[in-house]
């Protein structure tokens, strides 16, 4: 499990959703490289801790997350006003440089190796990948066992894995402007330029904006390819494939699980399986930060509006991944924001979750009018072959009256 999860961070750098963390990373382009290396195990390290923590649901650890991003946004506008003015910059340092004077006279560049860190640490607070299945296996047993050793050691692997491929990267653009500083002066200008993209990522994240612009992409490909991983790897092919494997169930395979469980339920009183007996059932898993789940939303709309009228009921199962997901405000403020009317259950216990014995974000199942599960589809695509499921289904259910 340790390879699967060191295999998914690398697979992380082909994933939409690590874009707005690029920009950090190569404002470093210029730096030693040491320092480099310090700010992609700082990176890798503080997201491990930020995600194994994002499991409690103390509110502590969530007012603790929502601070620590803001805290690492105001490093990272500074960082950036630094590379624009090398007079900003020399001041900034100017208290780490004369903190390391005061400990130790010959530890005059504690500050360098200090500021590297504290970049990867900041990089860290920021980064939000895409919880393809490999990370959303990570995850989900840390949901359901609670955080442990285990799972911060697997959210390592996979920050080592993701810093490995970042740090390629940024290695081979040094590479680049290595060739480039002898034909050309590019270190003023990149410098500058580095800065600039910095400040505007940190504008995008802090603003939000980022989800709106990654809600137009698509992270189908980079899930099909870690399905294929988690399929080859040995040792975990009898387990990991037929949870996270996304295929069709064309055949009943058994009654749909209980929904009680919810601690609150939005848009409709609290459903049970019996109310929904003869109704066609979409059951949605969900999260509202997740970028797979707002890319899948649009589908699920679609579908409760249209065939509404025919007898398909859809249920979103809001189950958060991270802390601040757990605020019941949050989620309201959400639901009203992303235009869903159809029933949310706010599972924050992850009752309904656990009754579904799901195990990633967006999750659908379609249940039959007799109350049997008839097919499911993790992850993005497929939603010609899920439109179709849904006919059929509705089909079935007017058979006997026709």
């Amino acid at each position: 499990m340790f390879l699967i999860a060191f295999l998914g961070g690398i697979l992380t750098v082909l994933s939409p959703c690590i874009l707005p963390v690029v920009p950090f990373l190569f404002a470093g382009v210029k730096r030693t490289r040491t320092s480099i290396l310090l700010t992609l195990g700082g990176m890798a390290l503080t997201f491990a801790l930020i995600s194994s923590l994002a499991v409690v649901s103390s509110d502590w650890v969530i007012q603790a997350n929502n601070t620590g991003r803001h805290v690492a946004l105001i490093v990272m506008v500074l960082f950036a006003l630094s590379l624009i003015s090398a007079r900003i910059g020399g001041w900034l340092a100017r208290p780490f440089v004369l903190l390391g004077n005061r400990l130790d006279p010959n530890t005059r560049k504690m500050s360098g190796p200090l500021g590297s860190v504290m970049i990867g640490v900041a990089t860290g607070l920021l980064w939000a990948p895409c919880a393809g299945p490999i990370l959303g296996v990570i995850l989900t047993g840390a949901m359901l066992q609670g955080a442990n050793v285990q799972t911060s050691l697997l959210l390592v692997a996979y920050g080592l894995g993701s810093a490995l491929s970042l740090g390629t990267l940024i290695f081979a653009g040094r590479g680049l402007v290595n060739r480039l500083k002898p034909s050309i002066p590019v270190t003023g200008w990149l410098r500058r330029g580095a800065g600039a993209g910095v400040l505007v990522a940190a504008a995008v994240i802090a603003t939000g904006t980022d989800n709106r612009l990654l809600a137009g992409t698509s992270s189908e490909g980079v899930t099909t390819v870690e399905q294929q991983v988690l399929e080859t790897v040995p040792k975990v092919v009898d387990y990991l494939v037929s949870k996270v494997k996304a295929d069709p169930m064309d055949a009943a395979k058994g009654a749909m699980p209980s929904l009680s469980g919810a601690v609150e339920w939005l848009n409709s009183p609290a459903l049970s399986n019996d109310s929904l007996r003869g109704k066609v059932v979409l059951v949605d898993f969900w999260t509202y930060d997740c970028i797979n789940c707002q890319h899948t939303l649009p589908y699920v709309k679609d579908w409760a509006k249209k065939y509404e009228k025919d007898g398909l009921v859809v249920i979103g199962v809001h189950t958060p991944e991270y802390g601040y997901e757990r605020i019941l405000d949050n989620v309201r403020d959400q639901v009203k924001k992303l235009g869903i009317t159809y029933p949310v259950a706010i599972d924050n216990n992850y009752a309904i979750w656990r009754a579904f014995d799901n195990q990633y974000w967006p999750a659908h199942y379609l249940i039959d009018a007799k109350g049997q599960v008839r097919y499911s589809h993790f992850g993005e695509g497929r939603y010609e072959t899920q439109e179709q499921m849904i006919r059929q289904l509705l089909e079935e259910a007017k058979a006997p009256a026709a």
